[in-house]
């Protein structure tokens, strides 16, 4: 199949609906080009980071904290006025926390920001977080994720009970009709490998599981970062909704600039049964995708996770 990409989103407050710009529509290699090379990322205060580690005091490592917090490496909990929680300040904390991340992503874990570290940081991502509790100031809150081998699974293994079997999906008003099918195949590539079925219902608000494409801060409290940063995010069984980040450039298949619908989806559809991350890079699991990037098949680790989840 042809590459197409899908135009940025305007979202109309009014009643809810999402009305695209145009449809879906394959750029001329100097657009692709043109797109790549204008491109910025929320992400991209790491670069001044680079080579940073503890005793630094340099403006941005606020941010990099806030990053450790979102994905899951540092949290400060109920502590918000601890010594260093809103300075510039990369104390042991932070270094502990870099270590966390390196540690996951299996990179050398020095606790300094280096190379390859910053380079995976700087890759756009899944906007759920990798785990909670890997680094906590606070330990009177409960882990949220707990990890088996490579896979994990969300707090208190939710999952979908045995009724729910066959669930059905919709996608939001206003969806352009060359981005369902996408969509519809990653679900077909899920049901293929457990024992889930899944089926198109013609109104979104009666689906089980609801797709749509949002900006910024959408209500959940999960808030859109704006093209390079979080592509999209889901919830664990049984509150069935992926949102997908509108402000990204979308296509149909592999396009330099671009993100694939179908490769998104089938990370987030994981997110609805009740995987959390992996840690291996070829896994659909893996928070992290670049563009031009298409994954298309269940690695065996997402299968053994979705299979174990549900033998628990």
């Amino acid at each position: 199949m042809a590459s197409k990409t899908l135009p940025p989103f305007t979202i109309l407050t009014l009643n809810l609906l999402f009305i695209p710009l145009s449809l879906l529509s394959c750029p001329t290699s100097s657009e692709s080009q043109s797109h790549t090379n204008s491109s910025s990322s929320p992400f991209e205060f790491l670069e001044h980071l680079k080579g940073s580690h503890k005793g630094d005091h340099i403006q941005g490592i606020h941010d990099l904290k806030l990053y450790l917090e979102k994905f899951g490496y540092l949290s400060y909990g109920n502590d918000k006025n601890h010594t260093h929680a809103d300075d510039d300040d990369f104390d042991d904390v932070v270094e502990s926390a870099v270590k966390d991340y390196q540690h996951y992503y299996h990179l050398r874990a020095t606790g300094t920001l280096d190379g390859k570290t910053v380079s995976k940081m700087m890759t756009p991502r899944c906007g759920v977080p990798d785990h909670i509790g890997v680094h906590k100031i606070d330990n009177s809150k409960k882990d949220h994720i707990n990890e088996v081998s490579h896979y994990s699974f969300f707090s208190k293994k939710q999952k979908w009970p045995p009724a729910k079997y066959q669930l059905t999906y919709a996608f939001a008003p206003g969806t352009p009709s060359e981005a369902k099918s996408p969509v519809a195949q990653a679900f077909q590539t899920w049901a293929a490998s457990t024992h889930f079925k899944f089926r198109r219902h013609k109104d979104y608000k009666k689906a089980d599981i609801k797709i749509s494409f949002e900006q910024g801060d959408h209500g959940d409290g999960s808030s859109f970062d704006g093209a390079g940063g979080i592509l999209a995010h889901a919830y664990a069984p049984t509150y069935g909704k992926v949102h997908y980040d509108a402000d990204e450039p979308w296509s149909v298949g592999a396009l330099e600039g671009y993100y694939d619908l179908e490769t998104v989806a089938l990370h987030e559809i994981g997110h609805l049964l009740g995987l959390a991350h992996s840690s291996v890079e070829g896994a659909i699991m893996y928070p992290y995708i670049s563009s031009g990037v298409t994954k298309l098949d269940l690695h065996h680790d997402d299968i053994h996770g979705i299979r174990a989840l549900y033998k628990s």
